[in-house]
């Protein structure tokens, strides 16, 4: 049985299988809190890696009941098809007092543990999908308010921007806001740029948008004078995609309106003014048909990453290098 993630509350008490999937792993984490907010059993978490390692154990434990477990929680992360065999002999045995939750990545059409829980009534599937950052800031708007913190909409937007489609970051930066906050009610954009770390990561956005602005020698300048590693390189790659679908959507609009500070002015959401620039200028250098390829560019190196992922700052550093040096689109 499929169910949306705002509809949680028609999941039966005695719901015993949960299947969760999708990248949003924020999203993924609320609907687990959500499903177990009341469930007083002892929660034990494994990776299916380790299910598959120790077997006998893992059913051991999930069979075996006792007076002090009631109702125990069994996490799966990391699930896939790979565990589709044990799940389906589970299901078999018509378990009592136990939930089980699989928490698994993307999952495709044709994916059997997705099929077995979508077509099952008595089993729940609840996709996850990424939040864009209409959703974020939407969200963060209304948590805010609950809070009764006046932070204007250009920082809100800020706030947003800095967690690139991820609630579990925007949570985060939320709670130190909230923190903050506890002897103040209004912040000021100098605070929140504080409070959410951009000086760290302003080398990053930087890199990316001067990549994209085409300058060349500024580029080869951050890059020389930053010590980057081979986590910051997916950092790099995620800024990158996220800068170039704005920019993607920015060139739509200016193909059909004409009017670069126009198409600036009126984006949603809104461009900070301290990027008004450099996003003119990135505008004036890519046409939509060549930041698509750019696009799917990124998506053949962030494979090519996952499998090297060692030497990852060696390839997305040269990627930054060719695509600065590159010609300007016509």
């Amino acid at each position: 049985m499929i169910l949306k993630t705002f509809e949680l509350d028609k999941i039966k008490d005695n719901t015993i299988f949960h299947l969760i999937y999708g990248k949003n792993e924020g999203l993924k984490t609320e609907c687990i809190n959500e499903i177990l907010k009341n469930n007083k059993g002892k929660i034990f978490k494994y990776d299916e890696k380790q299910i598959k390692d120790e077997i006998e154990s893992f059913y051991e434990n999930v069979l075996s009941g006792s007076l002090f477990e009631n109702n125990k929680v069994i996490i799966i992360n990391r699930a896939s098809d790979k565990i589709y065999e044990i799940i389906q002999n589970l299901i078999d045995r018509n378990l009592s007092n136990i939930k089980i939750i699989l928490n698994s990545d993307v999952l495709e059409t044709k994916s059997k543990l997705r099929k077995l829980f979508e077509k099952n009534k008595n089993l729940v599937c609840i996709p996850t999908y990424l939040d864009n950052n209409s959703i974020l800031s939407k969200l963060t708007a209304s948590i805010l308010k609950k809070e009764n913190i006046s932070i204007s909409q250009q920082n809100i937007n800020l706030i947003v921007e800095k967690c690139n489609g991820d609630r579990m970051i925007l949570q985060n930066e939320l709670n130190k806001i909230k923190d903050y906050s506890l002897n103040k009610k209004k912040i000021s954009s100098d605070e929140i740029l504080r409070l959410i770390n951009l000086s760290e990561n302003y080398g990053l956005s930087e890199l990316v948008d001067n990549c994209l602005a085409k300058n060349k020698n500024k580029t080869i300048n951050i890059l020389n004078e930053n010590n980057y590693n081979a986590e910051d390189s997916v950092v790099i790659l995620r800024t990158f995609l996220s800068k170039a679908k704005r920019i993607l959507k920015l060139a739509i609009q200016l193909e059909e309106n004409k009017d670069i500070n126009k198409t600036i002015n009126s984006a949603k959401p809104p461009i900070f003014w301290k990027d008004k620039e450099i996003v003119k200028m990135q505008l004036n250098r890519w046409r939509p048909e060549k930041i698509k390829e750019l696009i799917e560019s990124l998506n053949d190196i962030e494979l090519e990453i996952k499998k090297n992922y060692n030497n990852s700052l060696f390839i997305i550093t040269n990627f930054i290098l060719e695509k600065s040096c590159s010609e300007i689109s016509n």
